[in-house]
C-alpha cells in the first residue's frame, strides 16, 4: 500500500485494537501464548488467531512459536514498546472518563412542577439518598412550562410535569395519574349544594387558579374549552400552597390536585364539590431532552418513581 493510500484508510483499519495490543504485552510478560491467553480470559486458539490477524494487518511477524514457548521477534519487541505506550494512554483515557462519570454522578439537578415537587418528590429523593448517599440533589420547582425551559436550556438533568402531553422538544414517560378536584371552604355556598356542578357553571365561576403555564391550568382550560373557557380568575397564584391557603380562608373555590388537599378534606377545612360531565384527570410525567435518555442518578431516580406506590 502506498503512503498516499495509507493516509486515506482510517486509522482504525490500520492499527491493531486494544485487545490485540494487550495480548502482545501479555506474551512479552509470560513468554507463552497459552499463559497470556489465560491471563486475558480467552482460549489459546483465539489468542493465536488474534496474533495472526495482527501480523497480517502490520505486515510483519511478531511472535516466534515453538515447543519451548512463544518469543517476540525483533519486530515484535519494537511493536511491543509502541503498544505499551498506546495501552498506557488508553488507561489514562479510561481514568479520565471515570473521573467525568464520577463528577456527573455526584450531582443531580431536578426540575419539577409544583404539585410533584411538594407532594411526591420528597419521598422519592429520600429513597434515592439511601441508594446514592454521595449524590447532591438540587430541586428547581416551577410550573410545567418552566420545567420544560430548564431542561431545554441544560439547567436540569430530569424533569417532572403534569399536563396533557409531553412538552415540545422533550421525551417522557407517564409515571402516574392525578385527579383535579373543585374545592371550597365549608362556608361557601357550593359546599351546601345537593346537585353536582355542571361544566358551564364551573366555567362561569370566578375561581382561585394557578397561573397560565401550570399543568393544572392546562388541564382545566382544555376541559372547559367547549364551554367558552374559564371566566376571569378571582385570584391567579403561582403555587399550589398559595391557592390552597386562599381556598381554606374562604376567599373562593379553587381547582387543585387531589394530592394537595388530602389533609384539608380529611380535617374538613375544605369540601370537595362534585362536578359532572367534565374530565379532570391528568398524567404525571418524567421528562428529559429529546434523545437524551437519563443516565446515572437521573436514571436511578426515574427507576424509583416506577417502583414507588403510584398515583393512579
Amino acid at each position: 500500500m502506498s503512503d498516499d493510500n495509507a493516509e486515506r484508510v482510517p486509522l482504525a483499519h490500520r492499527v491493531p485494537d486494544l485487545g490485540a495490543l494487550e495480548l502482545l504485552l501479555a506474551v512479552a510478560r509470560h513468554g507463552s501464548l497459552g499463559r497470556a491467553a489465560r491471563e486475558l480470559g480467552i482460549t489459546q486458539p483465539a489468542a493465536s488467531s488474534r496474533v495472526r490477524s495482527m501480523e497480517r494487518r502490520l505486515g510483519v511477524a511478531l511472535v516466534d512459536r515453538s515447543p519451548r514457548g512463544s518469543q517476540l521477534t525483533e519486530a515484535g519487541a519494537l511493536v511491543t514498546d509502541w503498544a505499551r505506550r498506546v495501552v498506557e494512554a488508553a488507561e489514562a483515557f479510561d481514568a479520565g472518563a471515570q473521573a467525568l462519570r464520577g463528577r456527573r454522578d455526584s450531582r443531580l439537578r431536578v426540575a419539577a412542577s409544583m404539585t410533584i415537587a411538594e407532594y411526591l418528590l420528597p419521598g422519592w429523593l429520600i429513597a434515592l439518598r439511601a441508594e446514592r448517599p454521595g449524590t447532591a440533589v438540587s430541586l428547581l420547582a416551577g410550573n410545567s412550562s418552566s420545567v420544560a425551559r430548564r431542561l431545554l436550556e441544560g439547567e436540569a438533568d430530569l424533569g417532572f410535569v403534569e399536563g396533557l402531553s409531553v412538552p415540545e422538544g422533550l421525551d417522557g414517560t407517564v409515571i402516574g395519574r392525578d385527579r383535579l378536584l373543585v374545592v371550597a371552604a365549608p362556608s361557601h355556598p357550593w359546599a351546601r349544594r345537593r346537585s353536582p356542578l355542571t361544566p358551564a357553571e364551573l366555567a362561569a365561576a370566578p375561581l382561585i387558579l394557578r397561573e397560565r403555564g401550570s399543568g393544572t391550568r392546562q388541564v382545566l382550560d382544555s376541559a372547559l374549552s367547549e364551554c367558552g373557557g374559564l371566566a376571569e380568575p378571582l385570584m391567579e397564584l403561582a403555587s399550589t400552597t398559595a391557592v390552597k391557603g386562599a381556598a381554606v380562608s374562604g376567599a373562593g373555590p379553587a381547582v387543585l390536585s387531589e394530592l394537595a388537599v388530602t389533609e384539608e378534606l380529611a380535617s374538613r377545612r375544605l369540601t370537595a364539590i362534585p362536578v359532572e360531565g367534565v374530565h379532570l384527570r391528568r398524567d404525571l410525567r418524567a421528562v428529559w431532552p429529546h434523545s437524551h435518555r437519563p443516565t446515572g442518578p437521573a436514571r436511578d431516580l426515574l427507576s424509583l418513581t416506577r417502583r414507588a406506590p403510584g398515583v393512579f
